[in-house]
């Protein structure tokens, strides 16, 4: 992880502070009034949004014709489906039903996208949580901001609500997430090739999907989002979707130095060129999409 006792390098701050095509919220004025601290900023987007999976947490059902409003790949999209279900300022907290119904990559890149726009150098992280579902790391994603005081910070807008803090016995500040709990794909990646986990109980178990072919794809989507490519969690395009087990070992070496990349969250300079020279975890213009309720399809992305 970034020394929190250097202030970062102007390029890596220039970058991680300004908006990506994914996380570019639109109608700037829709956001007049917000606050800069990450704490408020993650308990407004908390109130915005609600996981399609946990909805029933809150006394809610998502409809059908709703469930893949997680599809929406653009904070200016998923901010135009709020304000159309509710007029009130983006401040006001939403009941359950009037909520962008998405995903933990939502949260993450919402919030993401109001960090950067107070010029506070953001990114997501794709990674497993091991604090939801004892003795498995599930699949998830979350928001990491640079602070003075303590470096590149994990923040999980989807957590400080009592339905899940009480549910999944959450015992750490979301505003700080521990890194022995949420690992990036990068860490999981290390730690099962060195044998001290088991890929097996990393995936995401709604769906029995699970091991070290998923651990791969993470790591290929952790990079992309480091490079400000913010794709959805089921997104995959060449080595993402590439066997674990016809890996060449030049493409297995290849994942390690990215993993290690990941775990330290840097240098800023081996993040982008990893990304940027190697044309198998470069994003390509359109990917497949594995959806979760309407299958498989290949989908451009904006550039």
């Amino acid at each position: 992880m970034a020394d929190a006792r250097h202030a970062l390098e102007a390029e890596e701050r220039a970058f991680y502070g300004a908006h990506s095509v994914f996380s570019d919220p639109g109608d700037l004025s829709r956001l007049e009034g917000m606050p800069a601290d990450p704490a408020e900023l993650a308990l407004i987007v908390r109130n915005l949004l609600i996981h399609r999976e946990e909805a029933v947490l809150f006394g809610f059902t998502v409809p059908d014709n709703r469930k893949n409003e997680a599809e929406t790949r653009y904070v200016s999209a998923i901010l135009s489906i709020i304000a159309e279900r509710d007029g009130k300022p983006l401040m006001v907290a939403r009941p359950p039903d009037k909520r962008f119904a998405g995903t933990c990559r939502d949260f993450a890149l919402v919030l993401c996208s109001l960090l950067r726009n107070t010029g506070t150098p953001a990114r997501i992280r794709c990674g497993f949580a091991s604090y939801f579902l004892e003795g498995l790391h599930e699949d998830h994603w979350v928001a990491e901001y640079w602070s003075a005081e303590r470096g590149w910070t994990l923040i999980d807008a989807q957590l400080p609500a009592p339905e899940l803090m009480e549910t999944f016995k959450i015992p750490f500040d979301p505003m700080d997430v521990p890194r022995d709990r949420f690992l990036v794909a990068g860490d999981a990646w290390r730690a099962c090739r060195a044998g001290q986990a088991d890929p097996e109980k990393f995936g995401v178990s709604l769906i029995n999907l699970s091991g070290m072919d998923f651990v791969q794809s993470n790591v290929v989507r952790d990079l992309a989002a480091l490079n400000k490519v913010e794709v959805l969690p089921w997104d995959g395009w060449d080595l993402a979707e590439r066997f674990h087990k016809d890996l060449l070992d030049a493409e297995m070496k290849l994942l390690d130095r990215v993993a290690e990349a990941e775990s330290a969250g840097g240098p800023f300079p081996e993040l982008r060129n990893l990304f940027l020279a190697h044309p198998g975890l470069r994003t390509p213009s359109a990917v497949i999409s594995h959806t979760t309720y309407s299958g498989t399809r290949t989908v451009p992305l904006r550039s």
